[in-house]
């Protein structure tokens, strides 16, 4: 490369242990201090979050948010897409269960218990 204006980077964190992120993170951060545009691929949110002026999130292929990284983190729908629309809901409550899928989960757990009786 002769004298780049802009790099482009895919998932430059991924699997990287932390020392080496940080390290990383620094040359990224000289590099765009020195004026090249920086481009990059990222799901390290904390990463994205430190380095980025303007973040654009997608997910299954549409923009779902784009802006500053504080306005984009705190988006909702990058929240749904990214945690799912009920990150905070305990999935292992059976209350949450229709009356149907209750009824066949029942009759699944009967039938192992029947055959693992007649082994």
């Amino acid at each position: 490369m002769s004298e780049p204006t802009m790099i482009m980077l895919d998932e430059p964190m991924a699997g990287v242990n932390p020392a080496l992120t940080q390290s990383l993170l620094g040359h990224i951060k000289s590099l765009r201090d020195e004026g090249m545009t920086v481009l990059f691929v990222e799901h390290d949110m904390h990463m994205v979050r430190h380095i980025s002026d303007w973040v654009v999130v997608m997910a299954e292929g549409k923009v779902v948010a784009e802006g500053p990284s504080a306005t984009v983190m705190d988006d909702q729908a990058v929240i749904d897409a990214y945690l799912g629309a009920h990150h905070d809901t305990d999935l292992g409550d059976d209350a949450l269960l229709t009356d149907e899928v209750a009824e066949e989960l029942a009759k699944e757990v009967e039938l192992e218990n029947r055959t693992e009786g007649d082994a």
